[in-house]
Formats: C-alpha cells, sequence, structure tokens
C-alpha cells in the first residue's frame, strides 16, 4: 500500500516513523536533565518545546527547498482540503498534542523517566486498538484482545507492585493521560490521511501553533522563566528539545502517520520506550526494580500480540484484493 497523493510510499513513512520514535526516546532523558538543573515545570517545559519546534518548523518552510514545494504541487494536484475540515483537524490534533506532551513531562516528574515513558507507549497501543476498533471497523480479533489484557495486567503490576521511591500511581496515572492524548492524535491523523489530502508539513506547523497558544496561559500561571545555576546548560537542553525530538521528529511522525495503519504506528512507536529506558539506567541512574521489568515485559508482550494481528489483518487484505478483482 502507498499513499502516491501526498508522495509518501508507505515503507517511506515506516523508515519516518522508525526515526522519529528514536528520537522521542531522548526528549524524557533531556527533560530529567531540565528538572535537575532548574526549577521549570512540566507546563513550561512542553510549552517552551512547542514554540521552539514551530519557529525552527516555521524557518524550515520560510526557505524550503526546490523538491520540497515539487513534493506539495503533486500533493495539491489530488485535491485540496476543506477550510473547515482543516481547521477542525489541526485544532483536535493540537489538543492532543498537548495533553499528550504535558501529561507525559509531568509523568516523567513524579515517577521517573523509565517507568513513564513505559506505561506511556504501553497503554498507548492499546487505545489505538480500541480507537481503531470503534472509529474505523478494525476489528482486534483474539492477538488483539489478548494485547489489551496483558497490558492492562502490565500496567497494574507497575502501579501495585512497584516500591514508593520508584513507581507512583499519580504519575501512572499522569502517563496514562498522555497515552490518551498520543492515541487520539494519531487515530486523528490517520483518519484524515486517509484520502491523500492532508498536508504532512502545514499539519506539523499548525498543530504546534494550536499547541503553543493553549499551553501559554498555563505556562505563566507555572512560571515560564525558571531558575538555574547554569543558565547556558538549560538553554542549551531547550534547544537540543525543540530541534530533534520535537521539530524533526514531529514532522516525520506526522507524515508518517497519515499513510501507515494506525496499529503499526503505535507498535514502531515502542522504539522510544526502549531508547528513553536504555537512558534512564545508563544515563541518570534511575533503577528498574523486578516488578518494574515484570510489567514492562507484559506490556511489551501485549504490544507484541498486536503486531501479529496487524501482520494477519494485512495478509487477509492483501489476499482480498486479487479474489475480488477475480470476481469482477
Amino acid at each position: 500500500m502507498s499513499n502516491t497523493a501526498v508522495g509518501l510510499p508507505v515503507g517511506r513513512g515506516l523508515l519516518y516513523l522508525i526515526v522519529a520514535g528514536a528520537a522521542w526516546g531522548t526528549a524524557g532523558a533531556a527533560a530529567s536533565l531540565v528538572y535537575r538543573a532548574s526549577d521549570m515545570g512540566p507546563i513550561a517545559l512542553s510549552f517552551w518545546r512547542c514554540a521552539g519546534g514551530l519557529a525552527l518548523l516555521l524557518a524550515v518552510r520560510l526557505c524550503p527547498r526546490p523538491g520540497l514545494r515539487s513534493g506539495r504541487r503533486a500533493g495539491r494536484a489530488v485535491g485540496r482540503e476543506p477550510l473547515g475540515r482543516k481547521a477542525l483537524r489541526i485544532g483536535l490534533t493540537g489538543l492532543g498534542l498537548a495533553v499528550f506532551q504535558t501529561a507525559y513531562f509531568a509523568a516523567v516528574e513524579a515517577t521517573g523517566l523509565a517507568v513513564a515513558t513505559v506505561v506511556t507507549l504501553g497503554a498507548g497501543p492499546v487505545l489505538i486498538a480500541l480507537g481503531a476498533r470503534l472509529t474505523m471497523g478494525e476489528r482486534l480479533g483474539r492477538g488483539g484482545s489478548a494485547a489489551v489484557v496483558g497490558a492492562l495486567t502490565g500496567l497494574g503490576v507497575l502501579v501495585l507492585g512497584g516500591e514508593g521511591a520508584t513507581v507512583r500511581p499519580g504519575g501512572v496515572t499522569l502517563a496514562v493521560l498522555s497515552a490518551a492524548g498520543y492515541s487520539a492524535m494519531t487515530l486523528l491523523t490517520r483518519w484524515w490521511g486517509r484520502d491523500g489530502r492532508v498536508d504532512g508539513s502545514g499539519t506539523t506547523v499548525w498543530t504546534f501553533a494550536v499547541t503553543t497558544v493553549c499551553l501559554l496561559p498555563f505556562g505563566l500561571a507555572e512560571g515560564l522563566i525558571p531558575h538555574a545555576a547554569h543558565p547556558v546548560h538549560v538553554l542549551a537542553l531547550l534547544a537540543y528539545i525543540a530541534a530533534v525530538p520535537t521539530a524533526l521528529a514531529y514532522a516525520l511522525f506526522f507524515a508518517g502517520a497519515a499513510v501507515v495503519r494506525s496499529a503499526t504506528v503505535s507498535v514502531i512507536m515502542l522504539l522510544e520506550p526502549v531508547s528513553a529506558a536504555a537512558l534512564a539506567v545508563g544515563l541518570l541512574g534511575e533503577r528498574l526494580t523486578p516488578p518494574t521489568l515484570v510489567g514492562t515485559l507484559l506490556m511489551l508482550g501485549s504490544v507484541a500480540g498486536l503486531a501479529v494481528a496487524e501482520a494477519r489483518a494485512a495478509g487477509a487484505e492483501r489476499r482480498a484484493v486479487p479474489e475480488a478483482a477475480l470476481l469482477v
């Protein structure tokens, strides 16, 4: 399957998602370093992340390359997206992004990087599978049902079996809320990208604009300017967060998620908890307790179940196409 309407084959969309997932995995570690070096709160951090990413994306769009212009012309040749639908899509996606990012950073602050990332990206595929079933008619099947049970069991082990200093129920709740925002954003991107009339780069810019506006009043109430002993160090971390796991990663994510099935997107994005957990243990000195490891394995196993169910569904669709052609 390829989405020629936007000039992006599914194979390249998968590559974009892989790079985005790996880049996202570094955001939580950088956020933890910001928390250690300053008194910045999660809402202010999310605001500066979006504002900085928006500035970088706007700078790129002001100096487009010839290849990008031709790609946009090819997309417009298929059909222009209605203005009302575009405004609704960008507004809802921006709200989902605001919830996703802010709740995630708050979860990192409350319960640590490793647990916050594993819960967010472990619960995300389950919520996406359920949402895809309800909104786009994708069946869970036995594998999907087993994945839901496994993920919920993993969450229970993380919350009830973790030590108080490592796993905090409040932080886990924030991580699940973050997963809900991420799931809504992914489902909306896929739902409106099916007809090929979505401009991936334009979606990213406008989504960040909406998210920045939504976060501004809450960031002002929390305090946008942090106090730090080494402000240059904090600024460097914020610049990295805005550039790599934000401007670059989200541009790739929105382009890839528009042409790849939602359940597949959720599986690929599990690169984030793998890289983030490795950074948490190797760089930040966090400790993964036995219950945390068990919960992690259960959640990753549930995602593996979703991957198997997704592969079977894709194979069934490919087999159905030639049979339908013969009947015609």
